[in-house]
């Protein structure tokens, strides 16, 4: 269940690509099915056992990956490095989400490309009247982001925005369920039932398509699409990005 779209992304097989904030490795997991080469990168220790474990079993001669433990602010890779770059769901979590992209767009090559995804305003704010707790728990968002704002951040980190997409709308009752009948408990009746319902309906290709229009209605997720412009910023360090895709191949 990616939330980028990998080929409007513009993936090619060999392309190596940096999933920063990769969670279980999701989009690591569709891009190594695609032929790329897909590094994660998260802070969750948890996670990335399960990325690790997911990207393993995915690997092949004409395709390598891993995953690292580490934060978007200090990616351990050189400068221009990989031709795609996603970052999902990280940018409402942290609070100098400009320096975060700065960072991102440095591991970039030029006329690479990069998804940025974050909740959209909609979703965010009927959450957070369903429930303080949805923004003042431990690691929860801290900010509802104005796509503008993301979008005028990505430039000036030498991204330009090139397209926009919308994702999850049936995940949009689920969260509102959570965060009525509690943010922190499954167990509610109407949350588990739903929960099974979102497992069904992924295997689903009438519900995949229902889902594709809901989309344009009530999304859980934003997308904005862009490509690093040759006038990118780039940090003046460099780091040794062969050395750390190869520690985690």
């Amino acid at each position: 269940m990616l939330t980028v779209d990998l080929e409007r992304l513009g993936v090619q097989p060999g392309d190596w690509l940096l999933d920063a904030g990769c969670g279980g490795g999701r989009h690591c997991f569709g891009a190594l099915d695609r032929g790329v080469h897909a590094i994660g990168l998260d802070l969750d220790r948890e996670a990335l056992k399960l990325a690790r474990a997911g990207i393993q079993l995915r690997k092949a001669a004409d395709r390598s990956g891993g995953a690292l433990q580490g934060d978007v602010f200090n990616l351990p890779f050189e400068d221009s490095r990989f031709d795609r770059v996603i970052c999902s769901e990280v940018m409402e979590h942290v609070h100098d989400y400009e320096a975060a992209l700065r960072e991102l767009a440095r591991v970039l090559r030029p006329g690479g490309t990069m998804g940025i995804t974050i909740p959209t305003a909609t979703t965010e704010w009927l959450y957070l009247n369903l429930t303080r707790e949805y923004f003042e728990s431990p690691g929860g968002h801290i900010r509802v982001f104005a796509p503008r704002a993301l979008a005028r951040a990505m430039g000036r980190a030498g991204i330009r925005v090139e397209g926009v997409s919308f994702a999850h709308s049936l995940h949009s009752p689920y969260w509102a369920l959570r965060a009525a009948l509690g943010l922190h408990d499954e167990t509610p009746g109407p949350t588990r039932a739903y929960r099974l319902f979102l497992m069904k309906a992924s295997l689903s290709p009438l519900w995949i398509r229902v889902e594709r229009w809901l989309d344009w209605i009530w999304p859980k997720s934003l997308i904005l699409y862009g490509t690093r412009t040759h006038t990118g910023q780039l940090s003046e360090t460099t780091h040794s990005a062969r050395a750390g895709a190869s520690a985690v191949a």
